[in-house]
C-alpha cells in the first residue's frame, strides 16, 4: 500500500511539473485572450480600433492598431523560448522596436521594455520604448505606450472595450 502511495504522489508530481506553465507562456496565454476586435479613443479623442488574432499555428498573436491615419501599426508577440515573451512593434515612424515581457505580480498587466530594434539609425525621429497592457476583465483592457526620441518621452494611452470575439 506504501508502494502504491509513493508511485500515486511521484505521479502527481511529475503530472504537474510537466503542465506548469512558465510566467512567459501564462502572460502570452493572457494577450491571446484579446482575441477579437476593440474599440477606444486616442488622447486626442479620436475613434481608434485594434484587433487581435492568433497565427502562425497560434505561435504569435498579431495586434493592429487602426486609426485615422499614418498611425496604423502592427504588433507582433511570441514566445522565444519558454521563458521569454517579446513584442515587435512595426511603428509608424519606420522603425521596429523589439520589447521583452514582464509580468505583473496581479497578473492581468504585462510590461514591455525596450530590448532592441532595426532602423534606429539616425535621421530616425524616435522609437517606441514601453508598453503597458493591462487585462481589467474579458471585455475592457488597457495599452499605454511610451515613445522616445529626441530625449523626450510621448505617452499615447488608448481604453479599449470589446466589440466582438475573434472567429475561429
Amino acid at each position: 500500500m506504501k508502494s502504491i502511495r509513493i508511485a500515486l504522489s511521484l505521479f502527481l508530481l511529475a503530472t504537474t511539473v510537466a503542465f506548469a506553465q512558465s510566467p512567459a507562456q501564462k502572460s502570452f496565454d493572457q494577450l491571446k485572450s484579446l482575441s477579437g476586435n476593440w474599440e477606444g479613443k486616442d488622447a486626442q479623442g479620436k475613434i481608434l480600433n485594434v484587433s487581435f488574432r492568433d497565427t502562425a499555428g497560434g505561435s504569435a498573436l498579431m495586434s493592429e492598431i487602426h486609426g485615422t491615419g499614418p498611425e496604423n501599426m502592427i504588433s507582433m508577440f511570441h514566445l522565444d523560448g519558454p521563458n521569454r515573451l517579446l513584442l515587435t512593434h512595426y511603428c509608424g515612424a519606420g522603425n521596429q522596436p523589439r520589447m521583452a515581457a514582464t509580468a505583473s505580480s496581479d497578473g492581468k498587466t504585462i510590461t514591455f521594455e525596450f530590448v532592441d530594434g532595426t532602423n534606429l539609425a539616425p535621421p530616425t525621429p524616435g522609437h517606441m520604448q514601453r508598453v503597458v497592457i493591462s487585462i481589467l476583465d474579458p471585455n475592457h483592457h488597457t495599452e499605454d505606450w511610451t515613445f522616445q526620441g529626441n530625449g523626450k518621452e510621448m505617452k499615447e494611452f488608448f481604453d479599449l472595450k470589446r466589440t466582438e470575439l475573434a472567429q475561429k
